[in-house]
């Protein structure tokens, strides 16, 4: 423990020298952020459009890129303002509290669909991607044909958990765009999640996951990333409030 808090020291001191914008919330500091953040939904886009595979680049790019990002952020906690470990920590919490909401809205749809009850417009899949996630970041091979049950628990496990990195990250870019969600509206993430839903459905998901664009399809997953931005924007405002900029300023 002492070897690695000594590490981590030096690692601040070296970033104070030669990268003292960084440890702030300037706009340099912002896009740095959000890059490092956006690696984790690259992660999946890299495989659609063949620039590498996701497994290669889950190893390779995100998990050095989040740990970059936590690296500036417990840095600027030690050394720095605190704007930037603020409001990572307000996004990540936020982040995640949207992916719950997100999914719990998800629930009725998936049961119906699983169980085979209830109207038939109530029966989507939703969660059919999670397992597929898992065995791409995994290496583990699977067809059009593969069925839910024959994915390994190990796939299961790791695209739930690449599922909700998604929203952590989520919620980290929201706010390195918006800078301070006590300053802005929540529609704001309402805006930016539906934005990315819409953007996703451009690129190759859909046909690379057998995903059939219906109608209702297109409703309830535009309707559900709403509720994802809605939480992310409530959540990041009241965190932000509870969690004052002008205090932590002082406290430093």
């Amino acid at each position: 423990m002492r070897v690695l808090i000594g590490i981590t020291e030096r690692l601040v001191n070296v970033m104070q020298k030669l990268f003292p914008a960084i440890l702030s919330w300037s706009l340099p500091a912002r896009v740095v952020v959000f890059v490092l953040a956006a690696t984790s939904i690259w992660c999946l886009l890299s495989e659609f459009y063949g620039l590498c595979t996701m497994r290669w680049f889950t190893f390779a790019i995100l998990i050095p890129a989040n740990a970059a990002l936590a690296v500036l952020a417990i840095a600027d906690w030690m050394r720095g303002p605190g704007l930037l470990w603020r409001s990572a920590v307000i996004g990540a919490v936020a982040g995640f509290i949207a992916a719950c909401a997100y999914d719990l809205f998800r629930i009725p749809f998936v049961v119906a669909a699983l169980d085979g009850v209830g109207p038939e417009w109530l029966r989507l899949p939703l969660f059919k991607v999670f397992p597929r996630f898992g065995a791409m970041i995994l290496g583990q091979p699977f067809d059009a044909a593969t069925t839910d049950s024959q994915f390994s628990l190990s796939a299961h496990l790791m695209g739930w958990v690449y599922h909700f990195s998604n929203g952590i990250t989520f919620g980290v870019m929201y706010m390195a765009l918006v800078g301070d969600a006590s300053r802005r509206s929540w529609l704001w993430a309402v805006l930016f999640a539906t934005g990315l839903e819409f953007a996703m459905l451009l690129t190759p998901y859909p046909s690379f996951f057998g995903i059939h664009m219906t109608t209702r399809f297109v409703i309830v997953t535009f309707t559900a990333h709403a509720i994802f931005g809605a939480a992310l924007g409530l959540a990041a405002k009241w965190l932000a409030d509870m969690w004052p900029l002008e205090r932590r300023l002082l406290t430093t």
